[in-house]
């Protein structure tokens, strides 16, 4: 008989239901209910946010835009999560994160809207903007976590990709450095089932996708993505372990795209209306208000409130974003290099020439 070399299991951690009832132990987080409050304006206002972005998109004053709903308890569970000096590798619709961590509405306005000055995070320096290219975020995430470890900081870098994304050798290659340099990283799989219009299990043969961290050497855990509580419990442990010099982890966050995979995507082409259903009745929010609502926490008298106060941030992004004048040809340039080859430069000023002999009015 063959000797058995290696075993491994996977955990899955959840501690509310659908229903926001206790399932399983509960994080110290449970018991500071001003940060559960807080964390639930938070998830509230990035819904709030998302809506009015898909209906600016729907009437003509933005470009294709990626709604992040039903994604809201794993992006501000990330941000609220990670230290400010920590750093944050985005796909591509991670708001709830980036706007805890100081990006404005208007910035990520004007990204959508084509314009890159929405990438230059005016009060975020540590985090790098929108990965559109699938994976390539990951290995960014392993540079900056080897820097870290180098400079001896007690910083994390911390990436995120979607369960299609694990598909491509940018994220075995980001997590093989992470696992032999033991680096102070952690890597967020959001599970959203679907990778545009390509389910699970066309993506993939594995049984889950916390065990892609076996073969890097890094521990792999899978967290019920909906329940903000156990998203926190198990990335604060994660991103403990990484500050303390322990080495990367791999979340596999199970969660749902309620939305379209962006506003050129009609998911009712390949996704069943009840299917979708079902995925509304354990969505985050739901969840963590019937939790904070049952003990006395949260009001709907308080929601209004609250609703009406976004949406009046949201407005003034709006207005702050449409009132951007029209950027330069001279940014696809600006935004690539820190310094312009010789070729580039010179079709640089060849764009900025013809726009200066364009006539105008």
């Amino acid at each position: 008989m063959p000797s058995i070399v290696a075993h491994f299991d996977v955990p899955l951690v959840r501690c509310l239901d659908a229903e926001g009832r206790v399932v399983g132990d509960l994080p110290p987080l449970a018991s500071d209910t001003e940060t559960l409050r807080t964390i639930f304006r938070a998830m509230l206002r990035v819904r709030l946010f998302d809506t009015k972005a898909v209906a600016l998109q729907r009437t003509g004053q933005l470009g294709t835009y990626a709604s992040c709903l039903g994604h809201e308890a794993l992006h501000v569970g990330i941000g609220s999560a990670l230290r400010p000096e920590d750093a944050f590798f985005p796909t591509y619709r991670e708001y709830g994160t980036q706007l805890w961590r100081g990006v404005k509405m208007s910035e990520i306005l004007l990204f959508w809207g084509g314009d890159e000055r929405g990438s230059a995070f005016a009060e975020q320096p540590h985090d790098f903007p929108w990965a559109v290219p699938i994976g390539t975020q990951t290995l960014h995430a392993s540079g900056a976590a080897l820097a870290f470890r180098l400079r001896h900081e007690a910083r994390v870098a911390l990436a995120i990709i979607g369960d299609g994304g694990t598909s491509q050798g940018d994220f075995y290659e980001a997590l093989n450095a992470a696992g032999v340099w033991s680096l102070p990283a952690v890597f967020v799989v959001a599970n959203n089932r679907w990778a545009i219009s390509v389910p699970l299990a066309k993506q993939t043969a594995a049984q889950t996708l916390a065990q892609k961290a076996i073969a890097a050497g890094l521990p792999g855990v899978q967290v019920d993505g909906n329940d903000l509580l156990a998203v926190r419990s198990v990335l604060d442990d994660a991103i403990e372990r990484a500050r303390r010099g322990h080495g990367a982890t791999l979340v596999e966050a199970l969660t749902y795209r309620l939305s379209d995979h962006t506003t050129a995507d009609d998911a009712r082409r390949y996704r069943s209306k009840e299917e979708v259903d079902r995925a509304w009745a354990e969505e985050p929010l739901v969840r963590l208000r019937r939790f904070l609502t049952e003990r006395g926490l949260w009001t709907e008298a308080e929601e209004k409130r609250w609703t009406e106060r976004c949406q009046e941030e949201i407005e003034e992004a709006v207005r702050a974003y449409l009132a951007t004048g029209k950027p330069s040809p001279a940014d696809m340039f600006d935004y690539t290099f820190a310094t312009l080859p010789v070729g580039l430069a010179a079709q640089r000023a060849e764009a900025l020439a013809a726009v200066e002999a364009a006539p105008h009015g």
